[in-house]
């Protein structure tokens, strides 16, 4: 299998972490691209008709897009009960969640790099920073008993998406009002698969 990505990808990141707490690294060629929105790697497009990372590319079937299908199926072919039934749509809600903050954080970023300036909307930014903050305290008031129990996607996900925060927009210092997220983010990222996927 081929796992088209990119470093700072924080789809990508879950896919990896979970590849290396599965034990399926090995399993799994990595292609790393360099690809926007406006200016679609030509790998990319051809695994994913919508032109996003991180994609699978299979031996025995069509390539698999969007993190959470990789996700569910890799758990599914190492057997590794990432998606436990005994808490099933809790993981599943709680990886939406984070996914939800990544897709904002991620717009934030494009609105940026890739809108000229003379377009960029102060509000649009605003708004997105809106829909990152209500996913916060919600993570803050109601999954913190989830996230201290047994690994699962959910943890993987918002573990991902709390380091693409740090990543792109630390300045706005998420942690100053969600401590306990924090404290529970502080132990997990040292964890050996999230170092070793950790963007530079």
């Amino acid at each position: 299998m081929k796992l088209i990505s990119a470093i700072p990808s924080p789809f990508g990141r879950k896919v990896m972490v979970l590849l290396h707490e599965t034990g399926q690294l090995a399993e799994v060629e990595v292609m790393q691209v360099s690809t926007t929105p406006v200016n679609t790697d030509p790998t990319v497009a051809a695994a994913n008709p919508l032109g996003k990372i991180p994609a699978l590319v299979r031996d025995d079937g069509p390539a698999l897009y969007d993190s959470r299908v990789i996700c569910r199926y890799l758990d599914a072919q190492g057997k590794a009960g990432l998606y436990p039934d005994a808490r099933l749509w809790e993981v599943l809600t709680l990886e939406a969640t984070a996914d939800g903050i990544i897709d904002a954080a991620i717009s934030m970023v494009y609105e940026l790099r890739v809108r000229p300036e003379e377009k960029q909307f102060d509000g649009w930014l605003d708004a997105q920073w809106a829909k990152v903050t209500r996913a916060l305290d919600a993570l803050e008031t109601r999954w913190m008993s989830h996230l201290a129990g047994p690994l699962d996607m959910g943890q993987i996900s918002t573990g991902c998406a709390l380091g693409y925060l740090d990543f792109r927009h630390g300045a706005r210092d998420w942690r100053a009002a969600h401590p306990q997220l924090a404290a529970w983010y502080e132990t997990f990222s040292g964890r050996d698969s999230m170092t070793a996927t950790r963007p530079e």
